[in-house]
């Protein structure tokens, strides 16, 4: 068991992304579960109690199974304006013409779209939509749209700090000073009662400027600064070349020398390790579609199948597949140190 701050110094911080927009309560503690088991040092949750007491469900549950189950840091997520990471999906006209071959309902990562009693007719749980936008350009009718939203922190994060919260992510897109200062003035209240703050962003043309202006706005800085480089933003596990845009930022945020933590997202899959230069001082990887689709087939079990407790008995099968993947990330601290000179050895796992 290797607690959070340790990980990343090490260089071994393994972040499960569940989704800004993902509130399917069972899937978050199944998810919670499985990779509170595996290792992970935090867990990426929707900005919403019912989300994070699902989560805290699924970590308690993973700890009564094994006593040497780590304590990972649940982490909310917020944004100080439009992203990509914060909307729905919805239906301008829920039946379909006769003769539409439905493609929105193949190309949905979670199965939000389904098809209803009527043949010609389409719904969506918008519990388990997230967001990712694949359903409205497929749709021939062009009858799916997505909509965005913006987290009031004011109002959700004085419950969340109340239930137990270790971390806030604040998602931010250049140019957005203005709005960031306004949502940072109301989250440095609750600063000395929180572990972490995460700073998640994309690349573009004027990025150290305005991360050097954050900077300036977050006098003092927090404890723990994550810089999460978010490269293919909602881009999911789809080939292998996805990897490329957070490494290519990485580096870019890398040679900035921020002070701070530097954790690859955003297109993140099978393909990103073995593509990490092991020499680069990254704190970690986080994962987010990927490391979901990787258990899905163990999430969500018919009712039916339930044990007594309401816990999927088929759910310990993804168990495997989880600690495989966190372990990737765990391997990178011996890794490292081999890749390592022996004069370099000495400021191994140092701070970016």
């Amino acid at each position: 068991m290797t607690l959070p701050t340790a990980s990343l110094q090490q260089g071994t911080w393994f972040k499960l992304i569940c989704g800004a927009s993902f509130h399917h309560l069972p899937s978050v503690r199944e998810l919670a579960f499985l990779y509170t088991l595996a290792g992970a040092d935090c867990i990426d949750v929707a900005a919403d109690p019912a989300i994070v007491r699902a989560a805290q469900e699924g970590i308690q549950r993973a700890q009564a199974e094994d006593p040497q189950a780590g304590f990972p840091w649940l982490m909310v997520s917020v944004n100080d304006g439009e992203d990509v990471h914060f909307r729905k999906a919805v239906l301008t006209a829920p039946v379909c013409p006769a003769d539409c071959p439905q493609p929105c309902l193949a190309v949905c990562p979670p199965h939000a779209l389904t098809q209803a009693a009527l043949p010609a007719q389409v719904h969506i749980q918008t519990e388990l939509c997230y967001g990712c936008g694949r359903c409205e350009p497929v749709c021939p009718h062009r009858r799916i749209a997505t909509f965005g939203y913006q987290v009031a922190l004011s109002e959700v994060l004085p419950p969340l700090v109340e239930l137990g919260i270790q971390a806030v992510e604040i998602h931010t897109c250049i140019g957005r000073q203005r709005s960031f200062e306004q949502l940072w003035g109301s989250l440095k209240p609750w600063l000395p009662q929180l572990q972490a703050i995460s700073i998640s962003f994309n690349d573009g043309p004027g990025l150290e400027a305005y991360l050097r202006d954050l900077l300036a706005l977050m006098d003092p800085l927090p404890e723990v600064l994550i810089w999460q480089v978010d490269g293919r933003p909602m881009s999911g596990d789809i080939g292998a070349g996805t990897g490329k845009a957070t490494l290519k930022l990485a580096e870019k945020v890398l040679n900035m020398g921020l002070p701070g933590y530097v954790q690859l997202a955003g297109g993140t899959n099978a393909q990103t390790l073995p593509l990490l230069d092991p020499r680069w001082p990254v704190a970690g990887v986080a994962f987010g579609s990927y490391a979901r689709q990787l258990v899905s087939a163990y999430l969500e079990e018919p009712a039916h199948s339930s044990s007594e407790s309401g816990w999927n008995p088929g759910l310990v099968a993804g168990i495997p597949l989880a600690k495989q993947l966190v372990q990737q990330v765990k391997r990178r601290s011996r890794q490292r140190c081999r890749a390592l000179s022996i004069a370099d050895q000495q400021t191994c796992f140092s701070r970016v």
